[in-house]
């Protein structure tokens, strides 16, 4: 897939939770092909080895530990572009959830965008601007099953995005959401059944399977100064599954 190049991200500091592998590693390639300084937090990496060496830094980092997670956004120093992708979408049941196993989640899937974006404001106010992207899910617009916690979460995201939006305006600070269908991702391949899969591409009004690149273009536009009077929304790249 060709895409386009962005002369104002160029140079810009980006950094990409959830980096190692699916949806986050399509960001990192993406941001590094723009000539961005690229930094990436996971627990694990599975992209460094397909980039050229010293492209993108990668930082090991737990995101459910909020005081580490702040240390390493502070040894990066002021961010330009941030970009919350990570999240976990494993499968459960309302009469498993615990209590301790909801806190998990909400930890896991939307307490740490929050303050990663809180710990990178500073940083942007002082630099005239900068922007968010928060990363959705279609999964609670479809009500899909057994990810009710997932979904709350995910739903959150939207109203999170809406509230920052309006609060960081002021500092020229954007805030988006991009809101992914079903993405092909070994992890996603997981869940379905060629069968199940064939179901999802059906319901599309396009016919072609999402991939982390078609979703990393998405984002490269919104992050750009192309994108400079967008904020407060999600932005759908679902092949009109929705």
């Amino acid at each position: 897939m060709s895409s386009a190049i962005y002369p104002s991200l160029k140079g810009r500091t980006v950094l990409i939770t959830g980096g190692g592998s699916g949806i986050g590693a399509g960001l990192v390639t993406g941001f590094v092909r723009q000539g961005a300084i690229v930094h990436f937090i996971d627990l694990a990496d599975s992209v460094s080895a397909t980039l050229e060496p010293g492209s993108a830094t990668f930082h090991k980092c737990d995101l459910t530990d909020i005081p580490a997670v702040e240390k390493v956004i502070a040894g990066i120093g002021p961010v330009d572009i941030l970009l919350n992708n990570a999240a976990n979408d494993d499968r459960h049941r309302l009469e498993d959830v615990t209590e301790a196993y909801f806190d998990n989640r909400i930890a896991v899937n939307l307490k740490h965008l929050l303050f990663c974006a809180k710990a990178v404001v500073p940083g942007m106010k002082a630099k005239g601007g900068g922007a968010i992207i928060n990363f959705g899910s279609i999964s609670w617009h479809l009500g899909l099953p057994d990810l009710v916690l997932y979904e709350t979460a995910k739903a959150g995201i939207e109203g999170m995005t809406r509230a920052l939006a309006r609060e960081l305006g002021p500092d020229n600070i954007r805030v988006t959401t991009i809101l992914p269908g079903n993405v092909k991702t070994p992890r996603q391949m997981k869940w379905y059944t060629p069968e199940g899969e064939q179901q999802i591409v059906d319901a599309q009004c396009l016919k072609g399977r999402i991939e982390p690149a078609n979703v990393a273009a998405l984002a490269l536009f919104l992050a750009s100064d192309d994108a400079s009077l967008c904020t407060g929304h999600g932005y759908w790249i679902d092949a009109g599954w929705r």
